[in-house]
């Protein structure tokens, strides 16, 4: 009679749940072969596209679980179990944990677009934040900078990939600005010539496009030229330096005055 009743029993569950198990493991199957040609196809338009492996390594995990998790709520359905409550509880948790890693998540979010926009890359020399540094590793949640004086300066990347960045490697060229003052008593033209003359010497300053001297203001003590020059970025400080120091000596050696404030003192009589 028990045997009877099991044998029923077990006719009864396999008639309900077999068809049903049998297409769970079906999907399984069919579902974990999409899963990975899609993870595959992705990576594929990741390495065209050139982005960073940590990113690719991240997305792809990321895309898998996901997949994941809807494939076997897709089986947890066919065969017959409610979803509707479990997902209400992965949502509830997944908002938990996005309100207290909320900070981190706009960190991560802006270490995704900093990778996909490339809006600067490692070794260039950037200004963010109110700071200036080459640029040493970007991560998922921060960028490294070293500073001129060999500091570490990290940024979060939320922050960083909402505000103003300035990339100075970008270009293969860039322009050096100069303001020279002289004396009133100055000729103009000679002035113009001495630093020119200056510049010309200079192989590192690029003639294309040609640099310029103009007049460009009275001030209080000092008519004022302005120079512009162009260089190759690795030549700009160089450049920059070598000019001011060798216009100060031409303008001296032609008697050209460069004012400078006097202090006069009065001796009172006794």
């Amino acid at each position: 009679m028990d045997i009877e009743h099991w044998t029923e029993k077990g006719i009864e569950f396999i008639t309900a749940y077999g068809l049903k198990l049998i297409g769970a493991i079906l999907i399984w199957l069919i579902g974990s072969w999409i899963i990975k040609k899609l993870i595959n196809a992705t990576k594929t338009v990741m390495d065209k596209r050139g982005l960073e492996v940590s990113l690719q390594k991240f997305l792809t995990n990321l895309l898998g679980w996901i997949l994941k998790i809807l494939l076997v709520l897709t089986i947890l359905s066919q065969i017959g179990i409610e979803t509707t409550s479990f997902a209400a509880i992965l949502a509830a948790a997944g908002l938990a944990v996005g309100l207290a890693l909320q900070g981190s998540l706009a960190n991560f979010a802006g270490g995704i677009l900093i990778m996909v926009f490339k809006p600067f890359k490692i070794g260039d020399f950037i200004t963010a934040q109110g700071e200036s540094g080459t640029v040493k590793e970007i991560e998922i949640f921060t960028t490294k900078l070293t500073t001129p004086d060999n500091k570490e300066v990290i940024i979060p990347n939320g922050s960083l990939s909402n505000g103003n960045i300035t990339n100075f490697s970008t270009e293969d060229t860039r322009r050096v600005d100069f303001t020279f003052g002289v004396g009133y008593n100055s000729d103009i033209k000679k002035t113009k010539e001495v630093i020119l003359s200056v510049i010309m010497s200079n192989p590192s300053i690029l003639q294309e496009p040609a640099p310029s001297v103009n007049l460009s203001g009275l001030g209080d003590s000092s008519i004022n030229f302005l120079t512009r020059v162009w260089v190759k970025k690795e030549d700009y400080w160089a450049v920059n330096f070598d000019t001011i120091e060798r216009t100060k000596e031409a303008l001296d050696a032609a008697g050209i005055d460069i004012p400078y404030p006097h202090q006069v003192q009065i001796q009172k009589e006794g």
